[in-house]
């Protein structure tokens, strides 16, 4: 996914940066420590440390990244029916398109003026995502077959999603990559043989609940809402019954402090008071809210603090669009916590 504030080309940087850190001033071996990824998204740096670390708590407020997280980071054990169920799935003569909320409320064909999907890839994904759950509901699938077929649902409908790559606004035709038709890829996991927590929660209210050994914190750097700019994944992630607001068709969400200037120092200090955990990783880039001096004075508060950086290509919603600047600097802010 090509998702705002992924740490996916940046994981050799981030996993050589923190392990080297380690080695250098931690006792305890990575094999036996709590590693924490507590605003997960599209659990990019939890699966990076998934099969080196004892267990892996995930978290994350949108239900779309706690859906990934069950399958890429819950999920540890081979799936023996994977493939026969996706291949159900994609076969039109077992699982028959349906007009249902997707069709009705994202795709022309339903009247809503909205064209997120194709009405024949809308249609399809009604119809797989009310398979999904007939089986989970009848007890034909058990949990983590749902959270594997919800995770390889979400992330196929989003390669064929008629978007600027995020959600907060369609496109008025139908680009090349959302005619294709829709066809469930699977989301594979990595297996090992330990257990690992995941939780959909505000990262500030469930941090005095858990503790471990290291803490990585990637939050919003910046006023784009999560919640409004993947809403339609977390529409696919729930089905459920809302009224969509707009000519977006927006669902309700629950605006983060992270993207407001006047509190996202106190939301950062909080989280790092707060924190049970040795070492804290903050990866932050050069256009956030907070300055480089904000985060080393909450740091310096807390312990001993160093930094790392490199330079990045920036998110765009567009490849095609001309950028006066088209990289970054991203930041890794380290505390080794008193």
């Amino acid at each position: 996914m090509n998702y705002i504030g992924s740490k996916f080309k940046l994981s050799h940087f981030l996993q050589t940066s923190i392990e080297s850190t380690l080695q250098k001033a931690y006792a305890k071996p990575l094999k036996d420590s709590i590693f924490c990824d507590i605003f997960a998204g599209t659990s990019a740096v939890g699966r990076l440390f998934k099969t080196q670390v004892k267990q892996v708590i995930s978290n994350d407020k949108e239900y779309y990244s706690f859906v990934l997280s069950k399958n890429y980071i819950d999920n540890h054990q081979t799936l023996p029916r994977a493939q026969e169920l996706l291949e159900i799935l994609n076969c039109t003569q077992q699982t028959p398109p349906i007009q249902s909320k997707i069709y009705t409320n994202y795709a022309l064909g339903g009247g809503s003026g909205r064209q997120y999907f194709s009405n024949e890839n809308a249609m399809k994904i009604d119809a797989v995502r009310t398979r999904i759950q007939e089986w989970k509901e009848s007890g034909f699938i058990d949990e983590k077959e749902y959270y594997f077929l919800l995770a390889s649902l979400l992330e196929s409908a989003d390669k064929i999603a008629n978007t600027a790559s995020v959600y907060g606004a369609f496109l008025k035709t139908l680009k090349k990559s959302a005619i294709k038709p829709l066809v469930l890829t699977p989301a594979n996991f990595e297996c090992n043989k330990n257990e690992h927590l995941v939780f959909n929660e505000d990262a500030n209210a469930i941090i005095a609940r858990i503790k471990g050994d290291i803490l990585y914190l990637d939050p919003p750097y910046n006023s784009r809402e999560y919640g409004a700019n993947y809403h339609l994944l977390n529409t696919i992630a729930l089905y459920d019954d809302f009224i969509p607001k707009g000519k977006t068709g927006l669902r309700e969400y629950q605006k983060s402090n992270w993207c407001k200037k006047a509190k996202v120092a106190s939301e950062l200090e909080s989280l790092i008071k707060n924190a049970n955990f040795e070492w804290i990783f903050l990866s932050y880039n050069d256009e956030g809210i907070l300055s480089l001096e904000q985060i080393r004075a909450i740091f310096e508060n807390y312990g001993r603090y160093s930094l790392k950086s490199q330079k990045h290509q920036r998110f765009k919603a567009d490849s095609k669009r001309i950028q006066k600047q088209d990289s970054t600097r991203e930041y890794l802010h380290i505390l080794q916590k008193y």
